[in-house]
């Protein structure tokens, strides 16, 4: 809902149109048709004095998604010992400190962000946007060297939607309770405080997009768990908001568009650039395993699967973290592990997502000797 509103209006305030005998405070209308009937919306400041009896607001939506998304990260990434935010394979630190790191990074960030912008970036913004856009890419970076790989990428994503919500309760509410105030004492309203809340709303619109993918990038182990996941995640993120950008520029108010050809094909070129980046990074060898020359006993492979698998892949799990195999995926009998040759390939080789942060400590030699193993046919001795 959320997403949904600042998507509606910020193409509401791209398609407002002038008319005639349009009154000072007036900053254009527009007219809609929906659910049966026309919508008459006017965009425009009130008259001292002049507020209305009734007034909807949109800000919950927000609140209780920066609510719900910080909730699960705590639970998922700072409970159960911090397991999932730190991979000793990328930094070994302790994960009392790893989760105080990750909290002051969360407020630093917005402190930062919103001192810059409150300062040069009214008289300078597009060096501004420069400076943030560089802060934010060298940020990803620095996560990806602390964190583990799905961490980096909520991480991100945490400050990114803290930067989004101090945006709504820190400048865009207050100017509008300036607004509603000063238009209940019957003073003139100051439409700096108009400008202020929409550039805010403009910074939000264009991280709507790389943030969705973020939200939904645990689904993509691939990216994760990539070496260079870090240049992934930008590279998405450059894609998302140039996509979003042309689709902005396509409104150019008074119900003028720019011809189809005009936007939607650099939001397709933005889009093709973040699909091809991906394809050649995707495409650079993961982290090396050792080459195994001899063949590989199934015997050899099912004691590297007892010893680093089966405490949380078998029925009844010893792992404190799962008290059920992640995924319904059990190995502890030598059919699943035949039947599951490709897919442990998959996560242990070719991703090496897992064992999930590498918990267990599987060595380099061991993911050999399965690569090996399902390299041969994956054969039971």
């Amino acid at each position: 809902m959320w997403v949904g509103n600042s998507m509606l209006f910020n193409w509401l305030d791209r398609n407002l149109e002038k008319f005639a005998g349009q009154s000072e405070l007036s900053q254009g209308k527009i007219f809609m048709l929906h659910s049966g009937a026309f919508y008459d919306v006017e965009k425009k400041l009130l008259a001292p004095g002049e507020m209305p009896k009734i007034l909807h607001w949109f800000k919950w939506q927000n609140f209780t998604t920066w609510v719900t998304g910080i909730c699960l990260f705590v639970i998922v990434y700072y409970m159960n010992g911090a397991a999932g935010l730190v991979d000793p394979s990328v930094h070994d630190v302790d994960r009392t400190v790893a989760v105080v790191m990750s909290i002051s990074i969360i407020f630093v960030a917005w402190l930062i962000y919103d001192a810059m912008w409150k300062t040069v970036g009214e008289s300078n913004p597009r060096a501004t946007t420069v400076v943030s856009l560089l802060l934010l890419f060298g940020s990803i970076f620095a996560f990806s060297q602390f964190f583990s790989g799905k961490a980096t990428y909520m991480q991100a994503g945490v400050v990114i939607g803290t930067l989004m919500t101090g945006n709504v309760w820190m400048v865009i509410v207050p100017s509008q309770h300036e607004l509603v105030n000063a238009t209940k004492a019957g003073r003139e309203q100051d439409p700096t405080f108009s400008i202020r809340a929409k550039q805010r709303s403009i910074h939000n619109n264009y991280l709507t997009f790389p943030l969705l993918f973020i939200m939904v990038s645990n689904h993509f182990g691939a990216a994760t768990s990539h070496p260079l996941n870090w240049l992934i995640l930008i590279l998405v993120m450059i894609g998302g908001a140039g996509i979003r950008h042309f689709m902005n520029i396509r409104y150019r108010g008074n119900g003028r568009e720019l011809a189809t050809a005009a936007w939607l094909g650099p939001a397709v070129a933005s889009g093709a650039f973040a699909i091809a980046g991906l394809m050649i990074v995707t495409r650079i060898d993961a982290r090396p395993v050792d080459a195994v020359d001899m063949p590989v006993k199934f015997a050899r492979v099912q004691e590297i699967i007892a010893t680093r698998c089966v405490t949380c892949h078998s029925a009844k799990p010893s792992d404190e973290m799962f008290t059920s195999p992640p995924g319904g995926l059990r190995l502890d009998s030598p059919r699943q592990i035949q039947v599951n040759a490709k897919a442990i390939r998959l996560r242990v080789v070719d991703q090496q997502n897992m064992p999930f942060n590498n918990k267990t400590n599987m060595t380099p030699r061991e993911r050999g000797e399965i690569k090996r193993w399902v390299a041969d046919g994956a054969l039971a001795d």
